[in-house]
């Protein structure tokens, strides 16, 4: 749906958010405004600007239309980049504060714990505009209804937007009111899905229509999808993977394991500290804005554990270990919640922090060093900006190993050695800037990448790390009746939860269960899902809703339909009705989740990786998925060994004693412990033996 904006020119400039430091917290200002009073990280950085900033809430909206005073909404995040531009050069400015605070009341909005705000004004700034971004700035009506709305803007011409605006709607109200509500319609039109009447089918050719469209844009070179910039899209990969293995497709599977080894070599993994960047500026991977989100190295772990399960690759076994102490050094409290992110400044630059110029690094480097400039490109492949260096890789191990005639195992002491050394001289630079406040459903993702590691690597301290998270989520977020809060800070639950933190955490409780069989997270994640059910699900549709309908009224009450890099909180929530469902023999839940694949089934094609976690959830109709059930003492220990070959299409139920949860009944035999590979509670033969099972899943 297209509106053309009634109101002039837009500056359609999109600069997506890079990152910038935590600055200036405490430095002494004259002016204090409402936000001195969030938890936000993002929000504080504008408490001391001479706007008037008030962060979005009902005593906020009653204010203006009290006033009769047209709303700024400024929306951004801790680590977008351009976000702190605007604000040093527009919203520190004495002249441009009293232009804002004369005609409006500004809103700053903190997106990732409102990301119901971003998503109503965001669909804004795309039906008018074509495309969107981050600062994201509107102008709305007393009521909310936005207007008018764009990105960054440089100083002189956000003035002249803004004073514009202010004028028009003084000298022509019922203009501006009328294109407010033709905009409102068409944002809650958007992105709201009907229920389909059709028939649920799912086969093999809804799934060919969808990838092959798809693949065309592969680029089998550097992995990823063609041009750039390239972002890891984890939740398609995880979709690909399966598809590929499960069809027999080498082309595509071929394709899946370079962008995992392309995305390992190239600048966007920290090749010294783990983990991975936010995106990457080039068609290789090799120049990211070195932001660290928590909810793309939480589902990269996830897809590399996978991964390595699959393709039996050393490299991605690193990858996952790597990131994984990244993210217990740098993003986890002592309480096991996990932080939000890292901002790509320091010092004011982008990257600094990551980068190293030739001097340094022969000064730091004193011994094979024309080893590790090969390794690590300190060369033309790996010169970044002003002199620096972005360390990448090229090589494997065996080719730089053979063409320095040493041995793999003497080379990857130097590698360690190496990497001790810059980590102890990149320890006595200025810090990126932290976002320390905790999301529920962030803090899920990391969870389940715990989880998925240590379901394919065996090592206790990822399911130590893991339970000490879930039981984080479950004290501190989880209430008595299921509810859930969205944020955490500084010993404080705030925001009521949406959608994404129902889904997502379920999700990870499933998992959870299958790691340890403790079905107590079983039970949280029925519990959760019950919530759900009771606050957000549309039973005309057979759709959620991304709010609550406990929550305020906003412009319109929208779905979360399309997979991004965090897949839709339907697409999740439908995949975990349809595990719960077959964990716990209830077939409606299963139902429920049908329905959701089949709502989005016709738009499939058109936008395959905006769907592709439904597609997961089509496979599992399409082929067999097994319920492995393990019943007797050594459960744990068969369940951890069957999980060594690589099938997708499984999940493992099981108890040390007799149990009464539907699938586990009669199975219990005393001094054994018997494996059922089930298919809808069929089983075939039971077995004692591994590798007997194993033969049983195809």
């Amino acid at each position: 749906m297209k509106i053309s904006n009634v109101l002039g020119i837009f500056l359609l400039t999109t600069l997506s958010c890079n990152s910038q430091e935590n600055k200036r917290m405490e430095k002494e200002n004259k002016h204090t405004n409402q936000l001195i009073n969030e938890t936000s990280p993002y929000l504080l950085q504008h408490a001391y600007n001479p706007v008037d900033w008030h962060p979005w809430n009902e005593q906020t909206l009653d204010k203006a239309k009290a006033e009769g005073k047209l709303l700024l909404i400024s929306i951004g995040y801790s680590a977008c980049h351009w976000c702190h531009v605007m604000e040093h050069e527009s919203f520190e400015d004495e002249e441009v504060a009293k232009i804002m605070n004369d005609n409006f009341i500004c809103i700053k909005v903190d997106r990732e714990e409102r990301p119901d705000v971003d998503q109503v004004y965001m669909t804004a700034v795309q039906l008018m505009n074509q495309r969107g971004g981050w600062p994201l700035n509107c102008v709305a009506l007393p009521n909310g209804k936005p207007f008018w709305g764009g990105t960054y803007f440089r100083k002189e011409d956000w003035k002249k937007q803004i004073l514009g605006l202010a004028n028009t709607y003084k000298t022509e109200p019922n203009r501006v009111i009328e294109f407010a509500d033709r905009l409102s319609l068409g944002i809650q039109q958007s992105e709201n899905i009907g229920l389909n009447t059709a028939e649920a089918n799912f086969t093999w050719k809804d799934l060919n229509n969808m990838v092959g469209p798809w693949a065309e844009r592969f680029d089998n070179a550097e992995g990823g999808t063609n041009g750039a910039p390239k972002f890891p899209m984890p939740n398609a990969y995880n979709f690909l993977l399966h598809y590929a293995h499960l069809s027999k497709n080498t082309e595509v599977l071929e394709h899946v394991e370079i962008t995992l080894d392309k995305m390992a070599f190239g600048g966007i993994y920290d090749q010294i500290g783990g983990g991975f960047s936010r995106y990457s500026t080039d068609k290789s991977w090799k120049a990211p804005h070195f932001e660290k989100m928590l909810y793309d190295n939480g589902q990269l772990v996830s897809l590399y554990s996978e991964g390595y399960l699959k393709f039996q690759n050393s490299l991605y076994k690193e990858v996952v270990f790597e990131s994984l102490e990244f993210v217990e050094r740098e993003l986890m409290a002592e309480n096991g919640a996990f932080y939000s992110a890292l901002d790509a400044d320091s010092e004011g630059e982008e990257g600094k922090f990551y980068v190293w110029n030739e001097p340094e690094l022969k000064l730091f480097i004193r011994e094979d060093f024309e080893i590790f400039k090969d390794y690590y490109n300190i060369n033309s492949k790996g010169l970044w900006e002003h002199g620096n260096y972005i360390l990448l890789r090229k090589k494997t191990k065996k080719e730089i190993a053979k063409k320095y005639k040493i041995s793999i195992v003497a080379l990857e002491t130097k590698i360690k050695n190496w990497k001790s050394i810059l980590m102890a001289e990149r320890d006595k630079r200025i810090r990126p800037g932290l976002d320390d406040k905790s999301l529920t459903s962030w803090n899920g993702l990391m969870l389940k990448g715990y989880v998925d590691a240590y379901m394919a690597f065996g090592e206790k301290q990822h399911l130590e790390v893991a339970l000490k998270n879930a039981k984080f989520i479950a004290g501190a977020q989880m209430q008595a009746d299921g509810k859930l809060w969205h944020s955490y800070k500084d010993g404080q639950s705030t925001i009521n939860a949406y959608l994404e933190d129902y889904a997502i955490v379920s999700s990870a409780f499933i998992r959870l269960y299958e790691a340890t069989f403790d079905k107590t997270w079983l039970d949280k994640a029925e519990q959760l899902v019950a919530y759900a059910l009771e606050n957000f699900y549309d039973k005309n549709s057979g759709m959620f809703y991304f709010t609550s309908r406990l929550d305020p009224e906003l412009v319109a009450r929208k779905m979360e339909i399309n997979d991004n890099v965090i897949p839709a909180s339907n697409s999740v929530m439908a995949n975990v009705l349809y595990d719960l469902g077959t964990l716990l023999d209830k077939d409606n839940y299963k139902q429920k989740a049908i329905i959701i694949a089949n709502n989005v089934k016709p738009d499939m094609a058109k936008y395959a990786s905006g769907y592709a976690n439904y597609a997961n959830l089509m496979l599992k109709e399409i082929v067999p998925y097994y319920e492995v059930a393990i019943v007797g003492k050594d459960a744990h220990t068969k369940a951890m060994e069957l999980n060594k070959k690589y099938v997708p299409n499984k999940l493992f139920v099981g108890s040390f004693k007799n149990s009464n949860m539907e699938l586990l009944q009669e199975k219990f035999v005393q001094g054994i412990t018997m494996i059922y590979v089930c298919e809808n509670k069929a089983c075939q033969m039971p077995t004692s033996d591994i590798i007997k099972a194993k033969t049983l899943m195809k």
